[in-house]
């Protein structure tokens, strides 16, 4: 399935990334491994078809999250960028995981072997027992097989259980190139450092042993074809002294705040964030920002979708992208006005959902249902550009 949109430009350079956007300056590897891009296709994020579909975690409507199958399947669907999100093992090698904590993601706890290793850990002021991948090595870890994560809801995706294992990042970017030279046009990426204040304090950091794998597999230039993501801010601005990649910034709910802030005692909070001055904070280090979809379209207490907000025109003004999340297909996921039956596993209205959505304005959207993106997002494709384009 061919990307729709605008085609791509080749030329390096074009569309670079805003003045003031505190990008460092690229190294001879980087500036080798920017002009390989430029012979491969390789123009820079804007040039992604508009609205960009960003296939959640793979294709986790379909296939159990964070692994090579639910990847490939996102590929195979169309999808124009595919999420990872990184923890660490114990011996310092960077996985696809959700979160940390794989009791819920993985067959540990089938594994006798590894009883012992169940705990109660403070994760970012949150309490959870389970297993952790900070406490496994590698090679442990690859024992382990990973399963649906919501099987209530996604009770067709447990078929898939004991697959796949958790896969390395390095694996990843292996499988990215593999499939980019098969396809003959590059395999975007959307990378998350999780809790990357909680894994420094362990020793753990996310971010230099990311950089490292950037730099080794020619993804670490200001075209790559790669986003970097983290909910926290001081993580991005780590890697924007460390790599060129375009950069988000996730926001979570309006009344929360990032953890990195509630360690230094930054009293800002998401709403800070985005308002136009936090904005132009955040501009001076990333390109874009993973707002939830709530801080575009709020609901209110029945939970259907009230006034927009000014947050893309805002985030547009100040030269950022916008890549909300989370657009899914069932009923317990979607706004009240879309949703069909009682059922909350059942498909509602997903496509009014999407569409409502893209009428907002948005860059792109992560969905765990690429497919259905894609399709919705084809009736804005033809002819249009984001209005900061």
């Amino acid at each position: 399935m061919t990307q729709g949109g605008a085609a791509r430009r080749t030329v390096l350079g074009a569309a670079v990334l805003a003045a003031g956007s505190g990008i460092t300056a690229l190294s001879a590897g980087t500036a080798a491994a920017s002009a390989s891009e430029a012979g491969h296709g390789g123009g820079g994020y804007r040039d992604l078809p508009y609205p960009t579909v960003i296939g959640h975690r793979g294709a986790s409507g379909y296939r159990p999250e964070h692994t090579l199958g639910s990847y490939q399947l996102a590929l195979a669907l169309g999808a124009d960028v595919i999420e990872q999100d990184l923890v660490p093992t114990r011996d310092g090698h960077l996985v696809c995981r959700h979160e940390n904590e794989i009791g819920g993601t993985t067959d540990v706890a089938d594994h006798p072997e590894f009883a012992s290793r169940r705990t109660t850990k403070s994760v970012d002021g949150v309490c959870l027992t389970g297993w952790f991948t900070e406490d496994f090595t590698l090679a442990e870890l690859k024992t382990l097989r990973a399963k649906e994560r919501i099987p209530a809801v996604r009770q067709r995706n447990t078929l898939y259980d004991g697959r796949w294992d958790v896969p390395t990042f390095e694996e990843v970017l292996r499988w990215a190139d593999r499939e980019g030279k098969r396809r003959g046009k590059r395999v975007w990426l959307h990378v998350e450092t999780k809790h990357p204040s909680y894994f420094r304090a362990l020793g753990l950091a996310l971010e230099e042993p990311l950089a490292k794998l950037l730099r080794r597999y020619g993804r670490d230039g200001r075209n790559a074809a790669l986003f970097l993501q983290s909910f926290e801010p001081s993580s991005i601005q780590r890697l924007s002294r460390l790599v060129s990649a375009p950069r988000v910034v996730l926001l979570s709910a309006a009344n929360t705040r990032p953890w990195d802030f509630e360690q230094a005692k930054d009293p800002r909070t998401v709403a800070d964030l985005v308002k136009p001055e936090g904005l132009r904070w955040i501009a001076g280090f990333a390109q874009g920002i993973g707002p939830t979809m709530d801080l575009i379209l709020p609901r209110d207490a029945s939970g259907r979708l009230g006034t927009p907000t000014t947050l893309v025109a805002d985030a547009h003004a100040r030269g950022l992208v916008l890549h909300p999340y989370t657009a899914r297909n069932e009923n317990s996921f979607l706004p009240a006005d879309y949703r069909k039956g009682t059922d909350p596993a059942a498909y509602g209205d997903a496509f009014g959902a999407f569409r409502t959505y893209f009428e907002q304005g948005i860059d792109g959207i992560f969905t765990d249902n690429p497919d259905t993106g894609l399709l919705a997002a084809e009736a804005f494709r033809p002819g249009r550009r984001p209005v900061n384009h």
